[in-house]
């Protein structure tokens, strides 16, 4: 026989919390699906339930896809595309070369440095948006893709690097060094062994450093202006000078958290497996 669970007063409250908090997180993208499904003059209107309290409509989706804002849409949607892929393909190969050096070869102030570098992570990003805006505007690569993909690769290495420093530090040595004495290099032992052994890391870093480029708005604003234009731009320019066009908003908000989404979703074995990644000590 299957015992019963005992109904107590905080086995109760503890769901209650949950559901508050679930309905309170998800109300909003509810909201937004809904919003991006009226009729532009049933916007601020109360109703939620399609074909009862409105008639849903395809007219917002349609004028971001095909209609007149399609050309706006789809160059920030593949702009965000290139510049979070690519940005994060860099920042995982210059951070896993960067992490493993500092966690498995001795040298001088390795902790100093590694230190230096997370805390360039720190600083507000204005911070050194101007510099930036200089350097690249004499390497003539304002309003390029390359100069938006520096900015985010530089921008979210030290993250990275952080991060793939403690994976290939949790890796048992014994393994590497059975590599060095079959005869391959350290540079053969560091893509055979050591980068298969922290793949669920490396999705992780790469899923986090994906997600913090598309959501990125400074450097974007900073240095382009007409060619190359990301989502979370193209959502700010729904504030026109008659107002803010709410079903634009949740009609783009929608587009732009689909990819990330989905990146997660197929991954999320691996990234909770990379973030959980020597969190128990033997």
């Amino acid at each position: 026989m299957l015992k019963k669970k005992k109904v107590t007063v905080g086995r109760v409250i503890i769901w209650v919390v949950l559901i508050a908090f679930s309905v309170w997180t998800i109300f909003p993208f509810f909201w937004t699906v809904i919003t991006s499904i009226k009729i532009p003059g049933e916007k601020f209107t109360y109703g939620f339930l399609p074909y009862i309290q409105f008639e849903p409509t395809s007219q917002n989706w349609s004028n971001m896809l095909t209609g007149p804002e399609r050309e706006r849409t789809l160059l920030g949607l593949r702009s965000s595309i290139v510049i979070s892929a690519l940005s994060s393909m860099l920042v995982l190969i210059l951070g896993a070369l960067a992490g493993y050096a500092l966690a498995r070869f001795n040298f001088r102030k390795a902790k100093d440095i590694a230190v230096w570098i997370l805390s360039n992570r720190m600083f507000p990003p204005i911070a050194v948006a101007i510099p930036f805006f200089l350097m690249m505007r004499s390497l003539r690569l304002l309003d390029t893709l390359p100069a938006i993909i520096i900015a985010h690769t530089v921008f979210n290495l030290p993250l990275a690097i952080w991060l793939m420093q403690d994976f290939f530090r949790e890796l048992p040595k014994e393994i590497e060094e059975a590599a060095l004495i079959d005869g391959c290099s350290t540079f053969q032992t560091f893509v055979r062994v050591a980068l298969p052994l922290a793949l669920p890391g490396i999705i992780a870093v790469y899923i986090l450093c994906f997600i913090f480029s598309w959501n990125e708005f400074l450097f974007v604003v900073t240095l382009s202006y007409k060619n190359v234009m990301t989502l979370p731009v193209v959502i700010t320019g729904t504030l026109t000078v008659v107002g803010i066009d709410f079903s634009r908003i949740a009609t783009l908000t929608i587009l732009a958290i689909t990819p990330p989404v989905i990146l997660a979703a197929f991954t999320s074995k691996y990234l909770v497996r990379g973030l959980t990644l020597g969190a128990v000590k033997q």
